[in-house]
């Protein structure tokens, strides 16, 4: 599953107002405002993207026959010649353009779907909504390289428009006209991005002290709670759940926003089910944060630090397949036994079930595919 997202539209109201709402919007995650009249203030709010059918905006808005309804809309006489001719023309020109549709009936269903075909991104909203006409377009725009979003009043509305045909939409844009709205909208939105993993218990099979290696911690901007940590192995089609430093130690401080993760090579789950090596991350990257009953958050990569330290070998079978990974060779270092508890490196043995994950599709360049890939 992709990561959801949410844009708000500003409201008809004075700029003091209407800045404090946007504001609200930044501090909740939500850095997309479509506006048409305060875009160079709006900009020294923050690294805002402005959607708007002016040349300076960052997605440039097409279909525009007028503003109500906290949205813009369409008129009942328009041509779908027109919109698609706008949209072509704006793409001819390089920019990353977004049609937002009004929809009123099933000609303007097929509209939206011949325009998913050429634009980025394509804002559907109905005037008398039921689940249908959203379900018949998300189907036909699934296959197409374009970003569903369905314009949404409250929680509820969002929470639909996420979850229709299980997939959902893309993302969702509202009005920004309620301090408390913005916050459970910009919630529900990143657990609708959450995905959940299939832990399995595995039997380990071998515990073998090795040389020294250039292993990495994983500083996160999050602060991890007991039972979190990441998804990592030696082969990226099987992982090992290893606990992060939230746990107090008689020899160093807890560092709760720290998974010590292994060596270079090995990979770590990262969102939209792809892995990359360790040695890949940098400050900025997104990382998967995972706890102990597969649920997900998404965090960002604060610094990742290479050091050399001694590391084992960690050897596990799950139905026949062996797994393994490497780990430094440290008390603190921990993985999940089958009750949920760390358990040390240092503790565990032949006979001990951990939780892992294991992946049914191959993988190639860290993205799933349906191939035979032999991991040794």
């Amino acid at each position: 599953m992709q990561n959801k997202f949410a844009w708000i539209s500003t409201p008809d109201e004075l700029w003091d107002d209407k800045k404090e709402m946007i504001t609200t919007a930044l501090e909740s995650g939500i850095d997309y405002v479509l506006d048409f009249d305060d875009i160079e203030e709006i900009r020294k709010l923050g690294n805002v993207k402005i959607i708007a059918n002016t040349d300076d905006a960052d997605i440039y808005l097409v279909g525009i026959n007028g503003e109500g309804d906290g949205f813009v809309e369409l008129n009942d006489d328009f041509t779908d010649s027109i919109d698609i001719a706008n949209a072509k023309k704006a793409k001819s020109e390089g920019k990353t353009v977004c049609a937002y549709i009004k929809i009123t009936d099933k000609a303007h269903e097929q509209l939206a779907v011949r325009l998913g075909s050429i634009v980025d991104y394509i804002i559907l909203i109905g005037t008398d909504w039921t689940i249908i006409p959203l379900e018949n377009i998300i189907a036909d725009l699934q296959k197409l390289d374009v970003k569903i979003i369905a314009a949404v009043r409250d929680v509820d509305g969002a929470r639909v428009a996420l979850e229709t045909l299980e997939h959902g939409t893309d993302g969702i844009i509202f009005e920004a006209n309620d301090f408390n709205n913005i916050k459970k909208i910009a919630q529900n939105v990143i657990e609708a991005s959450q995905v959940k993993y299939e832990l399995k218990l595995a039997t380990v099979t071998k515990v073998k002290p090795l040389g020294s290696g250039d292993r990495v911690c994983v500083d996160t901007t999050d602060m991890m709670k007991p039972g979190e940590g990441m998804l990592i192995g030696s082969y990226s089609k099987s992982m090992f759940l290893v606990h992060s430093e939230s746990l107090e130690s008689e020899y160093v401080a807890s560092r709760p926003f720290r998974v010590n993760a292994g060596p270079v090579q090995a990979y770590v789950m990262v969102p939209g089910n792809k892995t990359r090596y360790l040695s890949e991350l940098v400050a900025g990257d997104e990382i998967l944060i995972v706890n102990t009953e597969g649920e997900t958050r998404t965090a960002y990569v604060g610094r990742s630090k290479i050091e050399r330290r001694p590391l084992l070998l960690l050897e596990a079978k799950y139905e026949g397949k062996t797994i393994r990974t490497l780990l430094q060779n440290a008390e603190t270092i921990r993985i999940v036994d089958e009750n949920n508890n760390p358990l040390s490196v240092a503790d565990v043995k032949p006979g001990d079930k951990v939780k892992v994950y294991i992946e049914t599709n191959a993988r190639h360049f860290g993205i799933a595919i349906d191939e035979t890939i032999i991991e040794q």
